[in-house]
């Protein structure tokens, strides 16, 4: 079995403390040689059976960009309507997507209809092929920062409108649209600590039975 020093060891442990939630970006350009080399990462994230099952779309036009961009506002204004108060406020100031300065958005999608993996392990548990997505999106993630790129995962949308704006075949269901470009700031803290929203995650709890 392969092992590793425990100087990488302790540079992981950093790189998991570093993948933060990016909303804040520079207008500097990704090569794409570099943007390849971070999605060929993701074909080494586990799948159930083998299946591979993410399929990715790079949105790059002006109306498929500016599409995304309506789409989440409107969520958010429809979002912010279900808090009230300090909350409400404190919600309106909160940056939630780095949409309009990421040089980089992609669109993540689950195919459950692949024949990859012949359906191993998916009849008893069909969420896993969604879950092997999520896992090649942390590898995705981890690749980018590793690299000093980072990546923000935009949920605050409408997912049945985004696939049509964006014409995805009607077998892929939509698991992460992300934005991605060299962060505008460094910092292990994440943006919604900062901002006073949330405290950090605390360890997690294990049940003996």
């Amino acid at each position: 079995m392969r092992s590793f020093s425990t100087d990488f060891t302790a540079e992981l442990n950093e790189l998991f403390k570093w993948r933060r939630d990016v909303r804040r970006f520079t207008d500097r350009p990704v090569p794409n040689d570099l943007l390849d080399e971070c999605l060929d990462q993701m074909r080494h994230a586990p799948s159930v059976g083998l299946s591979a099952p993410w399929r990715l779309i790079h949105v790059e036009s002006d109306s498929a960009r500016a599409a995304a961009i309506e789409n989440f506002e409107a969520a958010n204004a429809q979002a912010l309507q279900g808090y009230s108060g300090d909350q409400a406020k404190r919600y309106a100031g909160l940056k939630l997507s780095g949409l309009r300065e990421a040089p980089v958005h992609l669109a993540v999608f689950c195919d459950d209809t692949t024949r990859k993996g012949s359906g191993l392990g998916a009849a008893t548990m069909p969420q896993m092929r969604a879950y092997s997505v999520a896992g090649a999106i942390m590898y995705l993630w981890l690749a980018t920062r590793s690299r000093g790129l980072g990546m923000g995962w935009v949920s605050i949308l409408d997912p049945v409108k985004l696939c049509s704006d964006l014409d995805a075949p009607a077998e892929w269901e939509l698991v992460a649209y992300l934005c991605l470009g060299w962060p505008e700031e460094e910092t292990e803290t994440p943006e919604l600590i900062r901002a006073g929203w949330e405290t950090e995650a605390p360890k997690p709890e294990v049940l003996t039975r």
